[in-house]
């Protein structure tokens, strides 16, 4: 297999990070792109992404961690929620935010994310619980689940209220969606793609945040079809099966950094 072929099978999976450390689509992909253009100019660089995810993202380190200040004074012009992270990344600690996403929705050991960040794999231990206390400040609200296996509703459930936020609904379809938004406009949405009926859970969204911008995290077995660039794509992404660390940390980061509605 090429380099090429190689890097192009993680590359959405590193977009979606990128996206999530920068808070912003356009601003993660440029930097994504700048880190594809340094290996193209350094041939050594370039045979080691034959290494799998730890070389690229070591690769995309070295150049997000030597310019990410300078993302903090570009104002992007993405949606209300890219921008509203991007404000809140002013307030937080970039490397404490790196080390979560890299063990939490990347699935990295601190082994690993201690080789890619080239820190001490106590230090990642150390960053990720103070990334952990300073996005707990978010207040509680109110969460829709969409999603047509009621296991996985029933356990997302669960979760939801152990981190002290109240379910506002369930939906198995778009209908059932609608049924609850009509009520009650969620604070938070965890949504699957593919509902009972055939419905879109994607179009379940849409109709939600034609009514208000709320933050969403897509819960899915078929992540490649929210990573296709042909569309705006979510900053929260998590697949099926999925850890229940990694659901938590998501739900922390999109209410700190979304425009998340608090309980009445």
């Amino acid at each position: 297999m090429s380099i090429g072929a190689e890097v192009a099978a993680h590359l959405p999976f590193l977009r979606r990070y990128a996206r999530a450390l920068t808070g912003s689509q356009s601003t993660g992909d440029a930097f994504v792109q700048a880190t594809l253009e340094a290996a193209l100019a350094d041939e050594e660089l370039a045979e080691s992404l034959r290494g799998g995810r730890v070389p690229l993202y070591r690769a995309f380190n070295k150049v997000w961690s030597s310019a990410y200040m300078e993302v903090d004074e570009e104002r992007d012009h993405g949606s209300i929620h890219e921008i509203a992270a991007q404000d809140q990344l002013k307030r937080i600690t970039p490397i404490n935010r790196q080390a979560l996403l890299l063990t939490t929705v990347e699935d990295f050991s601190p082994a690993e994310a201690a080789d890619i960040m080239g820190v001490g794999e106590g230090d990642v231990e150390s960053l990720v619980r103070e990334a952990v206390g300073e996005i707990e400040r978010e207040t509680t609200t109110s969460v829709l689940i969409i999603e047509d296996e009621p296991l996985i509703s029933m356990q997302l459930e669960d979760l939801v209220r152990s981190l002290g936020h109240e379910i506002c609904g369930t939906a198995a379809t778009r209908t059932q969606a609608q049924e609850v938004v009509a009520g009650k406009t969620p604070g938070l949405v965890l949504a699957d793609i593919q509902l009972a009926d055939g419905s879109s859970g994607l179009d379940a969204v849409d109709d939600i945040l034609a009514i208000d911008s709320v933050p969403v995290i897509f819960i899915t077995a078929y992540p490649e079809r929210l990573l296709t660039g042909d569309r705006p794509e979510p900053t929260y992404l998590i697949t099926k099966p999925f850890q229940e660390d990694t659901v938590r940390a998501a739900i922390s980061q999109a209410l700190f950094f979304g425009s998340s509605r608090p309980l009445d």
